[in-house]
């Protein structure tokens, strides 16, 4: 029988714990990077670490770690190796000429290529689909050496620089000239949303912004009653979504953009920044936290981080935890009695109220930023939300319309908008 079901490619993942992180943090960064592996369709069959003061500049892991590493591989016939970290042209060409010398060909990853790979799988629009190739032809310019170390041989021609330019140099320029040329045409695109941006200036934005895959495109669906795409997978959401909502009579647009995570690469910050534009000119930020990870503290400083970097720090802001219906209850008490696993259908309902309880009266619970305890995938807690964003976009709007109060407003039923 023949089976249309994709064959996953194999790989083996590569961290070193340095003296600035702590063996959780280390498995952590590899479960994340797992995550990564599995969203670009790749098996993990195993993970290599090893405590190093920071990662050697020959080949990222020590000699023994090497030879480790390359057992493995050649004896499981592994197809790829993704490093946590991103590597240098040399590290690369290290590591490929340490695999030569056993006849093994293997594909050597680093976490920046590895996320550029899931952007390029995701983006549907020719803003994202520009922006991704410029990353991409960043990240490959400065490793062209290694990439093209088999075209050696000198040709000459029509278009050529002259007789005898090494195909490496040409490479190089015609990866430059894309480059040059992506970025006039990302210029061209970012005047068109500019446009279109200031033609809605006179609503208020409020765009959401968090980590990937902490429920942002769940929570659009939620407050703007429209399909959006939504999947358990980093980066689902790669394109801005832009919709019109209309809360008690007042109309804002509401957008999704391109989830954050640590380690992102630089190039794809700078790419992404006409996108980011949403964010960066909002009024209003809804900053959702999956609050069900056990790291969700340091994914609120990866965000908050990010956001100081492209300029949108000082935005009024929502603080939204995500997810409290699968928030671990272990250490939770309430008035001497614990939270149920909240497994059975008859408990789940009083397990959420009994941990939106906990949660609000501790010190996660600030005036600043304001805090919402939410589940947008069992829309619990969606009524509080929704009246926070009124409150803050009614003292937006009546910026926007000093008469606003003075007019009669008659009842409108929520409006979908258009993606933008």
């Amino acid at each position: 029988m023949h089976t249309t079901e994709e064959v996953k490619e194999t790989a083996v993942l590569v961290a070193v714990q340095t003296q600035k992180q702590t063996a959780e943090q280390t498995k952590e960064y590899l479960d994340e990077l797992a995550f990564l592996a599995d969203t670009s369709q790749i098996n993990t069959l195993y993970t290599f670490t090893q405590k190093l003061e920071k990662p050697d500049t020959r080949t990222y892991v020590g000699k023994g770690k090497m030879q480790d590493i390359i057992a493995y591989v050649v004896d499981n016939d592994v197809d790829m190796v993704i490093f946590d970290d991103d590597l240098s042209p040399v590290q690369i060409r290290n590591i490929e000429t340490e695999f030569a010398k056993f006849q093994h060909e293997v594909k050597i990853l680093d976490r920046s290529l590895l996320i550029l790979n899931i952007f390029a799988m995701r983006a549907k629009t020719v803003q994202a689909k520009t922006q991704v190739e410029l990353a991409q032809q960043q990240y490959i310019l400065p490793r062209l050496t290694r990439m093209w170390t088999h075209l050696s041989k000198q040709r000459g021609g029509v278009g050529m620089r002259g007789p005898g330019e090494k195909e490496l140099e040409t490479d190089r320029r015609i990866a430059n000239d894309r480059i040059v040329f992506l970025k006039e045409k990302l210029k061209q695109i970012d005047k068109q949303a500019f446009t279109q941006r200031k033609n809605r200036d006179r609503m208020v934005r409020v765009s959401l912004v968090g980590y990937t895959n902490v429920g942002k495109s769940t929570l659009m669906r939620r407050l703007a009653k429209a399909e959006v795409f939504a999947e358990n997978k980093l980066f689902a959401t790669v394109d801005a979504t832009v919709r019109k909502v209309t809360f008690d009579t007042i109309p804002f647009l509401l957008s999704d953009t391109v989830g954050f995570i640590r380690k992102l690469p630089t190039m794809l910050i700078e790419s992404f920044k006409s996108t980011l534009d949403e964010v960066r000119e909002a009024d209003i930020l809804l900053h959702v936290v999956d609050i069900s990870h056990p790291n969700y503290e340091e994914h609120i400083e990866v965000v908050n981080s990010t956001l100081t970097e492209i300029g949108a720090a000082d935005k009024p802001t929502i603080l939204v935890f995500n997810k409290i219906d699968l928030f671990s209850s272990e250490e939770i008490v309430i008035n001497d009695w614990e939270i149920g696993s909240g497994n059975e259908p008859e408990n789940q309902q009083s397990r959420i109220e009994k941990v939106t309880a906990f949660l609000k009266n501790s010190y996660m619970n600030n005036p600043q930023p304001q805090t919402v305890f939410i589940s947008a995938e069992q829309k619990e807690n969606i009524e509080e939300l929704r009246d926070t964003i009124v409150k803050a976009v009614k003292e937006k709007h009546i910026l926007i319309f000093p008469n606003w109060l003075n007019e009669v407003h008659y009842p409108t039923e929520e409006l979908e908008g258009e993606e933008e």
